[in-house]
């Protein structure tokens, strides 16, 4: 009778680990833009994984908190994934995090641009412009475009004090609303919000984006909103391409951002890697479950695996002593950010 009961005990146990559903971690709260995405993703991936996927939220400051919980506590236990966004990889370059992406294996990556919108007839040499961490490139692009070429980091530093007006404080709800009512002539969305809050706006219109990040690490128009691309526009006003230290920080930090703005990481060796991979593919693949995400983020590609392995290996190779020390200087002198200067990170 007991050897029975080991023996049952020993196969319900395998049964149950056999069969445990996955985890996904999700550094902010329910409803989060990030959430939302990582709701709809899990609800397509486990009809082609034939797991259930339960959320885990773990909220906090400016959604790194969660992350470092994974990283510390969480990432060992195989049926665990993490959702990471681009403010993640903006904190990466520039805040003491205990997350690293170099130890991570990638399920897949989602490239996305984020695009910025303008009040029509708005003089924009001069704009207005909600603050926060996860809009420094557009504070580097809208610098550049407004104070054009030539100019030491300190040149631009007092430009951007003397050109921008950069309103420290709003949430999300609070910047569309202000943007809505003419009370800041520029903001900026990612592609579906975009549609969804600037686009219905008859008295807005494109301003820039950033283009997209290829597998070279140069950045494409995004067909989406061609001709809109910063370096297009850019050389149309002052003839030249954009070049130089702040050129340099800016290409460093929209590429962490918007190269990692969705992103599903395991830990590196985690068994069950290539079985999400693999769901992941089959996911990307399905027309229907492509059409949810799409209307959450619009249709942008999928580097899965060894495709984003490879990206993120790309977006390390950006990581320079100038570019990160220009970087942490305009955020810390002209947006005011609490940046640090990360030496390990150019070793």
């Amino acid at each position: 009778m007991k050897k029975t009961l080991i023996a049952l005990a020993v196969f319900f146990g395998l049964t149950t680990s056999a069969f445990a559903e996955y985890t996904m971690v999700i550094p902010q709260k329910p409803g989060g833009g990030t959430s939302v995405w990582g709701e709809i993703v899990a609800g397509q991936l486990e009809k082609h994984l034939g797991e259930k996927i339960v959320l885990k939220h773990y909220p906090g400051a400016r959604d790194i908190p969660g992350f470092n919980k994974w990283h510390n506590e969480m990432r060992d236990d195989d049926k665990v994934i993490m959702v990471s966004h681009g403010g993640n990889g903006v904190a990466f370059l520039q805040e003491n995090v205990d997350y690293n992406y170099a130890e991570y294996e990638s399920i897949g990556l989602m490239n996305l641009n984020i695009i910025a919108g303008k009040l029509k007839g708005a003089d924009m040499d001069y704009p207005s412009f909600a603050a926060g961490s996860g809009m420094v490139p557009e504070a580097f692009a809208m610098t550049m475009l407004i104070c054009g070429p030539d100019k030491s980091v300190d040149e631009y530093v007092a430009c951007f004090k003397e050109r921008v007006t950069w309103v420290p404080g709003m949430s999300g709800g609070e910047r569309r609303l202000a943007f809505k009512r003419g009370e800041l002539n520029g903001t900026r969305e990612n592609p579906a919000a975009y549609k969804k809050h600037v686009g219905p706006n008859e008295n807005a219109e494109l301003w820039f984006h950033h283009g997209i990040l290829q597998a070279d690490g140069s950045h494409a128009d995004d067909p989406n909103y061609p001709g809109f691309q910063f370096e297009i526009l850019f050389e149309a006003r002052w003839g030249v391409a954009p070049s130089g230290d702040l050129y340099d920080a800016y290409v460093l930090v929209k590429s962490f951002r918007d190269g990692l703005q969705k992103a599903l990481w395991v830990n590196a060796g985690n068994p069950n890697a290539a079985k999400l991979q693999e769901a992941l593919t089959s996911m990307a693949n399905d027309p229907e479950a492509t059409k949810v995400i799409a209307k959450k983020v619009g249709n942008y590609e999928w580097k899965i695996g060894g495709d984003g392995n490879s990206q993120r290996d790309t977006l390390m190779t950006f990581i320079t002593e100038d570019a990160l020390k220009n970087l942490v200087k305009f955020n810390t002198e002209a947006l005011g950010l609490s940046s640090v200067y990360k030496e390990h990170l150019t070793k």
